[in-house]
């Protein structure tokens, strides 16, 4: 009997250890987000503008006046991901779930790491608070000024506070 309980609960173990997976066409609700099915799925390890965000980046140079003007950061982060996505099915790799009960995955396009290529293109950052995962391809699309380092922002987490 104890040798019966002993392989139900390491199977039971086993089980529990692996990661699950949420397969299918998602909806992109914003830049770090998706619902698959009944699933919102939140992108682990990434932050996003918020859809009502406004960024800055600059339209010209005149010598040394750089003028800038304002775009819907949030917008374009959920534009682009869902670009990215182009209507093809997405596999999640989920590890967990928030505080909002959304499960927290890494999310895939064939063989692309969706939440590496929105913090690698600068249309995402690292979510340090949470993870250091993708710190290194927040400081490549920053060194290359690309998406939202090209101009200036508020990071998410501070926007969200404020507004």
């Amino acid at each position: 009997m104890v040798k019966y309980l002993i392989v139900i609960l390491i199977l039971f173990l086993f089980q529990t250890a692996q990661a699950s997976e949420i397969i299918g066409f998602p909806k992109v609700i914003d830049g770090d987000t998706l619902r698959i099915k009944s699933y919102k799925i939140r992108l682990e390890g990434i932050d996003a503008p918020e859809m009502k965000q406004i960024c800055e980046k600059p339209y010209l140079q005149i010598i040394i006046f750089n003028f800038q003007k304002n775009y819907n950061c949030g917008q374009l982060s959920k534009k682009k991901l869902t670009n990215k996505i182009a209507n093809k099915k997405v596999k999640c790799l989920v590890s967990g779930k928030d505080r909002y009960k959304r499960y927290l995955a890494k999310c895939l396009r064939g063989s692309i790491n969706l939440n590496k290529w929105m913090v690698r293109n600068g249309y995402a950052i690292a979510y340090r608070k949470y993870s250091t995962l993708y710190v290194l391809d927040e400081n490549f699309a920053k060194e290359e000024k690309l998406g939202l380092w090209e101009g200036t922002f508020t990071r998410p987490e501070k926007w969200r506070k404020l507004n």
